[in-house]
């Protein structure tokens, strides 16, 4: 059954290729768009990678960067198309090429709306990716004399001071970690005793928080000293006044910085993919109404034009045939080598000695 079947006049099929020389055009500038949106994106997935516990998030500025790329070779081919669809005698040596062409495409533009998908549905991983990152971050605050740490610190505090945050789900993290490194502490002192010797694991534990966690649009001095001790300061209140430190965790912020960032994108590049697929199905119209050209005479006479000669189940069966023809007949080929291997070692088994 033939779907969407429509009648082009000779000025038509002109006026449907000179519109999509114009369309493919703006579609490899949105194709350019994309790539440019997967290199932002990947660069400040990176730049926070320090804080990242793994990559899976940068399927999504990876798979960005490829389609784009391979959009801005597929409206270029189109272009080249609708040039000779305008010429007569020269469309008919594009006819082997547009059945493969039109399936790579197809897969391209499927890439688009998965990437569009997963730049929605990435926050799960994203949020645990940042949870373990942090955490690390946090811990490994104070070792700025190991190799491979040196800049931890400089990071957390350019993160918490950028994203006016602290900490990885509050301010409240910093206590369970030792933050300040072993070389600024005097040992020889009772309360530095008597902090490592509270906890089991020898740890210099303070109710206290980095400088870069002070919110410096507070009217108070930063507090970052002793915040649960009323007695420590003068006209202080830790379960009522509001603290002069950030209270939102990084965690939340960078996801809803991202996310938002992602969300954006995704937005994009979905109005990218309605032309991309638009480009398709004009040039499917222009192909099948050319198509109906061959062996005629009178190149201004009225054509039909199609998107599908059969039903959606019979073309993807025919697209999908000589490729399941192709693994059938490699893994007939790796049996049989197998069975010939088996009998000649067999064979070599019962030789007489």
């Amino acid at each position: 059954m033939v779907l969407l079947k429509m009648k082009f006049p000779f000025e038509k099929r002109v006026q449907l290729a000179q519109g999509l020389w114009l369309l493919s055009w703006l579609a490899t500038i949105g194709a350019s768009f994309t790539f440019t949106l997967g290199c932002f994106l990947k660069t400040e997935l990176r730049r926070r990678s320090e804080v990242m516990d793994n990559t899976e998030i940068h399927a999504v500025p990876n798979t960005l960067m490829m389609v784009g790329l391979a959009c801005m070779g597929i409206n270029f081919f189109t272009g080249r198309i609708c040039l000779d669809a305008l010429e007569p005698g020269r469309f008919p040596r594009w006819k082997t090429f547009l059945k493969p062409f039109f399936g790579f495409s197809i897969f391209i533009a499927s890439l688009m709306l998965v990437s569009v998908i997963m730049s929605y549905a990435m926050k799960g991983n994203l949020e645990y990716s940042l949870k373990i990152g942090l955490k690390n971050g946090i811990r490994f605050y104070k070792d700025t004399d190991t190799p491979g740490r040196c800049f931890q610190k400089q990071t957390i505090d350019r993160l918490q001071m950028e994203f006016r945050c602290c900490g990885n789900t509050d301010f409240k993290d910093w206590f369970e970690v030792q933050w300040i490194s072993n070389r600024y502490l005097d040992f020889s002192t009772k309360d530095v005793k008597d902090r490592i010797k509270s906890n089991v694991d020898g740890r210099y534990l303070v109710d206290g928080v980095p400088f870069s966690c002070c919110n410096p649009s507070s009217p108070r001095p930063c507090i970052q000293e002793h915040l649960t001790n009323n007695s420590a300061h003068y006209n202080y209140d830790y379960q009522t006044e509001e603290l002069n430190i950030y209270i939102r965790g990084c965690r939340e912020a960078l996801v809803n910085y991202y996310m938002g960032l992602m969300n954006s994108i995704g937005a994009g590049v979905l109005s990218i993919f309605l032309v991309q697929a638009s480009v398709l199905v004009s040039l499917r119209y222009l192909q099948t109404s050319m198509d109906a050209l061959a062996g005629q005479e009178n190149n201004e006479i009225e054509t039909e034009g199609y998107l599908l000669e059969k039903g959606v189940k019979e073309t993807i069966k025919e697209y999908l045939d000589p490729v399941l023809n192709v693994l059938l007949i490699n893994q007939v080929d790796a049996a049989a080598e197998k069975k010939a291997e088996e009998g000649t070692s067999a064979t070599v088994a019962e030789k007489p000695k």
